[in-house]
């Protein structure tokens, strides 16, 4: 033999049984068989990153073991955290994957910045999956910092991460044949990849044209009877229940009948309301309404999964590892999330630690002054945004401002407040109009996330207020803002004027700081920052406002703010 030492195949064997054999891990619980529709004690082992056996059991068990949730539509800069930052949060609630539309960043930074949003949430163990945006700028009637072009789309759609074309808002130009607009749903078609929706009140034949056009789902529906009307023609629609937009209670009655067609998203999710709850919250109000809870779940877990081509695992033998524990399924308290083999986050504390935070940014203006937001004026009566709590759709009606010295000013008797938007791109004369229902008896609000194109946007009392609070927002590139009592208070957003780079908790805590001190002025609304931000949201009707005026969404034209009289 000289000297040469044999090694038996036995003994390799071994080694290589006790390697793998380390690298296994067993749970014992109830098996949520969703799309079997049953459910069974079983042990469940995991080998490295997926699950290599699930055995039926005698034995009884007090928790159940079901595939994770995902959120079918959501805008993750609006919880103003990066991704890895959000995953952090989402964990706790038995999230295991996203499917994002990284459009309000690409309108600030155009192609560099969905790249820098996959970029990051490749740093944490959970599935981000994004879409290539069509919208960006979503109108020609305001201002953005980028935009993406068709080649930049096509680009986007060759790469893995990008799952689908993001919402289509164009439905105007979707109805009117645009070829623009059919360019970039070509590209979806020659990628093999879905188009998303966004057509709010959209029924009967302009919705069948605009889903026969290869558009496959829908988060805009207000009423039952819309959803309906779109389910007819095809359509999958996503039940939202964001922070601003809450449609959950109109469309649930839909789930026994249409679950197929349907998921849960949250669309705008803001970091305190994170913290609390997230799909699971859906979960649990549908089951507890009397929903079927294999339905609940398919739409929850399943549906995104086969609608996207998600590679994210449903408690399947060779599948990845990615599913949840509850604690039961009535509550459904998460007790465990485990994604790719493994545990992220148990009984309420995440194990994702925080990685380090790049800032981009575009934010080029100086701090303006008094006369910018002055609007002059002879006559108190005027155009006015009502906000609608709970929705992004706003009426359009008629009010009086306060006149002094031929300047209209805010009437807080009649709950009347100035609100404007400044461009934040390049120096520009603000614009300025007159809201309803914001309810603040004194002080002023601002903010740098204004849908779409992310201008700055405030609404005060008083000008000196609203004066503060946009310059607070201007000095720290990016943020939101209060003026009250007790002074300036900033919530500072480096990344791209919307994100923060500090850790979720801080910025969850910062934020409901300023939520609770915007209500503390007299607002009403449950969200008056979500809100806010939704009131430069062109595409929604009915009367918004841009950076380059007051916007009929329902016209598509601008308007006066001032009405007058006629002789």
């Amino acid at each position: 033999m000289g000297g040469r030492i044999f090694t038996p195949f036995p003994l390799i064997w071994s080694v290589q049984f006790f390697a793998i054999m380390k690298h296994q891990k067993v749970i014992k619980s109830n098996v949520v068989d969703v799309l079997n529709r049953e459910i069974y004690a079983a042990a469940i082992t995991i080998t490295g990153k997926t699950i290599s056996s699930i055995e039926r059991i005698e034995e009884k068990l007090d928790s159940y073991v079901m595939p994770g949730f995902v959120d079918a539509h959501i805008h993750v800069e609006s919880s103003m955290l990066v991704p890895s930052e959000f995953a952090r949060l989402a964990v706790i609630h038995g999230t295991v994957a996203t499917v994002s539309d990284p459009h309000e960043i690409a309108n600030v930074l155009g192609l560099s910045g969905v790249k820098y949003m996959i970029e990051n949430g490749r740093k944490v163990p959970f599935h981000f999956f994004f879409g290539a945006s069509p919208c960006v700028p979503a109108t020609p009637f305001e201002t953005a910092g980028d935009e993406i072009s068709v080649r930049d789309l096509e680009e986007l759609l060759q790469m893995d991460e990008i799952k689908y074309v993001s919402e289509m808002m164009n439905w105007p130009g979707v109805l009117n044949n645009d070829p623009g607009v059919f360019a970039k749903i070509e590209l979806a078609k020659k990628y093999g990849k879905p188009v998303d929706g966004h057509a709010p009140g959209l029924t009967g034949d302009m919705a069948k044209k605009y889903i026969s056009a290869g558009i496959s789902t829908d988060h805009e529906c207000f009423t039952a009877e819309e959803a309906l009307d779109k389910l007819k023609y095809g359509m999958n629609v996503q039940i939202r229940q964001g922070s601003a937009a809450r449609n959950f209670e109109a469309l649930y009655p839909l789930i026994d009948a249409h679950f197929e067609q349907m998921m849960f998203c949250s669309d705008d999710k803001h970091p305190d309301d994170l913290e609390r709850a997230h799909i699971n919250e859906l979960v649990k109000e549908a089951v507890a309404k009397g929903q079927d809870i294999f339905k609940v779940l398919q739409m929850a877990c399943c549906n995104p999964v086969k609608h996207y081509k998600l590679e994210v695992g449903q408690l399947k033998v060779g599948d990845v590892a990615d599913f949840i524990e509850v604690n039961n399924l009535t509550d459904f308290g998460v007790k465990a999330t485990w994604i790719a083999g493994r545990k992220v986050a148990e009984n309420g504390t995440s194990f994702m630690e925080s990685v380090p935070i790049e800032t981009v940014n575009k934010f080029t203006i100086s701090p303006i002054v008094l006369e910018d937001v002055v609007v002059s004026g002879t006559e108190t009566k005027v155009n006015v945004i009502e906000v609608l709590d709970g929705e992004l759709v706003t009426n359009k009606i008629q009010g009086n401002a306060r006149l002094h010295k031929d300047q209209l000013l805010s009437n807080v008797a009649e709950d009347v407040l100035k609100m404007v938007v400044v461009n934040r791109y390049h120096k520009a004369k603000p614009a300025v109009a007159f809201i309803r229902n914001f309810g603040l008896k004194s002080g002023a609000i601002a903010g740098s996330v204004a849908h779409d194109s992310h201008n700055i946007i405030a609404v005060g009392v008083d000008d000196e207020d609203i004066l503060k609070a946009i310059n607070a927002i201007i000095e720290n590139k990016g943020g939101l803002s209060i003026v009250d009592a007790n002074g300036v208070e900033v919530l500072p957003l480096p990344v791209a004027g919307l994100m923060s780079d500090k850790p979720a908790e801080e910025v969850a805590e910062n934020y409901e700081e300023l939520s609770k001190r915007a209500i503390a002025l007299g607002s009403k609304l449950r969200a008056p920052y979500m809100s806010l931000s939704f009131m430069a949201l062109l595409v929604i009707p009915s009367l918004k406002l841009s950076d380059k005026g007051l916007f009929d969404g329902d016209t598509f034209e601008f308007v006066d703010v001032n009405i007058k009289r006629r002789k």
